[in-house]
């Protein structure tokens, strides 16, 4: 019994060293965001706290049975109060995490090139907490070798991924280009296979673009200070080739810089409401508004293809452009990242924390909830079945042996190989199709589109080839139209 008792005391040290590091680095480090907080801070009872969790955190350097390194100490405490707040996006960020920022928002770095998450505390799902890929980057090793969004990382050269710290992960990843990392790869229940990749020089890409027939296809994979330049630069070139349409595709593309994707919604926009951001900071309560001009004429038809990977920053450009009857949007669900965070360094170290919800011009917060598309398009689900077939073929390697005896393989034979392995492993011949021709292209530039496979961007130019733009996008609903027609159905049905 004394036992427990000691080891439940230990905890609770642990818990309050935790939250006093936390305070005191705040309070000292970050003047910024302390004095916003002042009123809590110089309170009786908050200094009661500060004093006492620093006497612990004292008493745990002198006394605890091993010698223990304050750094350690700081980094646990620092996970700790940002863990309490319950909000996956604010956290504390490690040195290899504050260098990862810094690479994935601005220059270029040796690496695999996916966008990964680490859970620091039991998953909710019950899951191991693996490496989770939030997404690819497009281009690099990760990308070609068909790496999903949602898929775990469960192993780095042999070592389990939910042993190790962030980063630890990171610094297996990252290195020399041309070395080779080994990954052992979890997709859904049933599906488990291994991956080598040779990293490479990852540049953070911003922007691909290519002229469909008469319309232009702009693809904003991210949002860096460069993506509305590169933007610009893109649709100069579509006004040369005489484009008629325009497709912007936001799929996949996890979010980035608020400032950016204002200045996407700008090239729309004549003047008006892109954003507003609420928050209980005075600071931090903005409306951002379109300039009073455009760089993509009116009369230029638009259609945004959104899916279940879009997010944060390109919510918000998808939902300004619908809320303000600027584009149709086609695709699926987005993913629904609805708050607005800064970053904070402290030495080589930092923290993102949530300081504000963001709203669409009609005044709606998607956190959780997401943007739904106008029109719905979705790719076919993998059902159990399917799931179990696909984890046989990729770990029998037949795609790969084909890729590397056919490396210049043509249409015909990509077809009927496609079509025998239908036949023995009852998959859709145009998912298998996919699967050869990304193999096949593992060393080369991915095309900028793929209107074979690619069913949302086919609609898409459907929909405008079609005659029927103007009149689906008159009848389109704006978010809060659609929020409230929710909520009665919610009503009646009660």
């Amino acid at each position: 019994m004394k036992i427990n008792q000691n080891k439940s005391s230990l905890k609770w040290v642990w818990i309050a060293a935790s939250v006093v590091l936390c305070l005191l680095f705040t309070f000292a480090l970050i003047p910024a965001a302390s004095a916003q907080g002042n009123n809590t801070a110089s309170s009786a009872q908050s200094r009661s706290y500060i004093n006492t969790m620093q006497n612990v955190f004292d008493f745990i350097l002198r006394n605890y049975v091993e010698e223990v390194d304050a750094k350690t100490i700081f980094e646990g405490a620092m996970n700790g109060m940002f863990g309490a707040l319950e909000d996956p996006y604010s956290v504390f960020l490690s040195e290899s995490e504050m260098s990862d920022l810094s690479h994935t928002t601005q220059g270029s770095f040796g690496g695999v090139g996916l966008h990964i998450t680490k859970a620091s505390t039991p998953r909710p799902d019950g899951k191991p907490m693996w490496v989770e890929v939030a997404a690819p980057i497009e281009d690099t090793p990760g990308w070609r070798a068909g790496i999903n969004p949602g898929d775990f990382i469960i192993e780095i050269n042999g070592i389990p991924t939910e042993t190790i710290t962030m980063d630890e992960v990171l610094s297996m990843l990252r290195g020399t280009p041309g070395e080779q990392v080994k990954l052992l790869i979890k997709r859904g229940e049933k599906m488990e296979f291994p991956v080598t990749l040779t990293r490479a020089v990852i540049e953070v890409p911003t922007v691909k673009h290519a002229m469909i027939g008469d319309t232009g296809y702009l693809k904003l994979i991210t949002f860096t200070p460069m993506t509305a330049d590169r933007a610009k630069e893109a649709i100069d070139e579509f006004k040369a080739s005489n484009y008629k349409n325009l497709i912007v595709d936001l799929r996949y593309n996890y979010g980035g810089r608020l400032d950016s994707a204002v200045d996407i919604a700008n090239l729309f926009l004549d003047g008006g409401l892109v954003v507003r951001t609420r928050s209980r900071i005075p600071a931090e309560n903005r409306d951002f508004n379109a300039r009073r001009s455009t760089h993509v004429s009116p009369d230029i038809p638009v259609i945004v293809l959104i899916n279940k990977a879009s997010a944060s920053a390109s919510e918000i450009v998808a939902g300004a452009l619908k809320d303000r009857g600027r584009a149709y949007l086609v695709g699926e669900n987005t993913f629904g990242k609805g708050s607005v965070q800064q970053v904070y360094p402290i030495n080589n170290t930092g923290f993102r924390i949530t300081t504000a919800r963001y709203f669409t011009p009609s005044d709606v917060n998607i956190d959780k909830v997401g943007i739904p598309p106008d029109r719905q398009v979705s790719f076919p689900d993998y059902t159990e079945e399917d799931a179990i077939k696909m984890n046989e073929l990729i770990n029998a390697n037949r795609i790969p042996e084909f890729a590397e005896k056919n490396p210049q393989a043509n249409t015909a034979q990509i077809e009927a190989f496609a079509a025998a392995l239908e036949k023995e492993y009852h998959l859709d011949q145009s998912l298998l199709k996919r699967l050869i021709r990304n193999e096949l292209r593992r060393t080369e530039i991915a095309p900028v589109y793929d209107l074979d496979y690619d069913i949302q961007l086919q609609e898409a130019l459907n929909i405008l080839h079609s005659g029927e733009y103007q009149n689906l996008l008159r009848n389109a609903k704006t978010l809060k139209a659609l929020q409230e027609e929710a909520e009665n159905e919610l009503s009646l049905a009660s």
